[in-house]
């Protein structure tokens, strides 16, 4: 039997109900919250890593190894009512799949089950592990498995390959979302290097995290579905796949560039392809959402950009409210070249976060928000610019030792207890900071 060792961290602080951020009713979209975050973990190999799988860092991973290795949670500590049925997410580094030309494996689970355990919490049950789900072959990144808990305490991911070997280490982040109430807040971004540069979570701003800011009853699943050098036609070729293993309610279809690099002529084929896997994901009940391609400085790629977004809008125009109108990138990355890099086609790092950012905002905006108005106060925006960055937190910080002045003190009340003091200092930093 393999040694295991428990790994209880001493502070238990979930993501998804940090308070310096505003709550309000969103009625579009059900919350499928994070019930894992820092719940007792356990490892075989490698324990001392075990907490870095299910902490609010996605920058640092569980490390395994296969043919026989495994990440399990006690959930016991959590209510029985909020665990029900689980949306078990798992994200790795690598390529989302092994298509394209700029093929990379990282280190990813490829054989592995998702096992579950009704033994009471506390101390980690060498027996009585139920298989529930079998994978085998994996080529993704990130896989979702949607599992009845209903009377049961523990689950586990146990890896028996690796990169489609049958020995190696591997790494990811292992989520478990509360999905009682149905698979409502789940997202996969479909699309080229553009999109896998931006749409990863590991880099402690991803799209989930500036969601949660804007509203904290939300920490959404988020997979990058971005592979880099690959066009339209590829995502038609592949989507079927794709949305096979996919539980998740919406699909962001973000191809483009790499259509139109070099190619003006090429747009009915790119509005075919778009047009085709939009069907595709409609066919499969869920929601389509399509961006802009973003702008360009790229002289091969800039006066082409136009000519595709074009049959952006008439999608846009011919599906209505049947998909959700993305950001529109090209007039973003027009306004703002500075967010591009030097290739000026892909964002630089700053570029990406804004991305990033602004993903959330919209999306907040046209799907969470529901039509509801903005939030009039954005607790710990003391700056009052609509968003918050550190500025934030070094005027608050100014402010508390009388060394400076709010610009808007109505948000500076982080805790809402009718005190501007050290306190709301703390929890805004660990907002903004973990």
């Amino acid at each position: 039997m393999k040694k295991h060792t428990r790994i209880v961290p001493a502070l238990l602080c979930a993501a998804v109900t940090v308070t310096a951020l505003p709550v309000m009713s969103a009625s579009a979209v059900t919350p499928n919250p994070v019930i894992s975050r820092n719940v007792p973990a356990y490892s075989g190999t490698n324990p001392a890593t075990a907490t870095a799988g299910n902490d609010e860092h996605y920058f640092s991973f569980w490390q395994g190894a296969a043919p026989d290795d495994y990440l399990a949670y006690d959930l016991s500590g959590v209510p029985e009512a909020q665990r029900q049925v689980i949306d078990a997410v798992w994200y790795n580094t690598s390529a989302y799949d092994v298509i394209g030309m700029y093929v990379n494996r990282n280190m990813e689970p490829s054989d592995y089950t998702i096992e579950v355990n009704a033994a009471p919490g506390g101390d980690y049950p060498a027996d009585g592990w139920e298989v529930v789900e079998t994978v085998t072959g994996n080529t993704l990144s990130s896989r979702q498995h949607v599992v009845d808990f209903a009377g049961y305490n523990w689950i586990r991911i146990h890896v028996t390959g690796v990169d489609e070997k049958d020995s190696g280490n591997c790494m990811i982040n292992f989520d478990i979302h509360n999905v009682s109430d149905g698979v409502s807040d789940s997202w996969l971004f479909l699309g080229d290097s553009i999109t896998a540069g931006g749409m990863n979570n590991c880099y402690g701003t991803g799209f989930a995290t500036y969601l949660n800011r804007l509203d904290a009853q939300y920490f959404p699943v988020q997979e990058n579905g971005g592979i880099g050098g690959i066009t339209s036609t590829d995502g038609v070729e592949n989507i079927d796949r794709w949305l096979s293993t996919y539980p998740g309610k919406y699909v962001s279809v973000a191809y483009g560039t790499n259509d139109c690099w070099g190619n003006p002529n090429n747009t009915e084929k790119y509005y075919n392809n778009t047009k085709t896997m939009i069907d595709k994901i409609l066919e499969a009940g869920k929601i389509p959402v399509l961006p802009k391609i973003p702008g360009s400085t790229n002289d091969d790629v800039a006066p082409n950009v136009p000519l595709y977004n074009a049959k952006v809008e008439q999608l846009w125009e011919e599906y209505g409210d049947k998909l959700i109108q993305g950001p529109d990138f090209q007039a973003i990355m027009e306004e703002h070249p500075e967010y591009l890099s030097n290739d000026g086609v892909h964002p630089c790092s700053e570029g990406y976060e804004e991305m990033r950012r602004i993903w959330a905002e919209t999306m907040y905006e046209r799907v969470y928000s529901a039509g509801e108005s903005a939030p009039s106060e954005l607790r710990g925006d003391t700056d009052g610019n609509g968003r918050i960055t550190l500025n934030d937190l070094v005027m608050l910080q100014k402010y508390l030792v009388k060394a400076g002045a709010l610009t808007a003190p109505q948000n500076a009340d982080v805790d809402k207890n009718g005190t501007i003091d050290i306190f709301d200092l703390a929890v805004l930093k660990h907002a903004m900071l973990g």
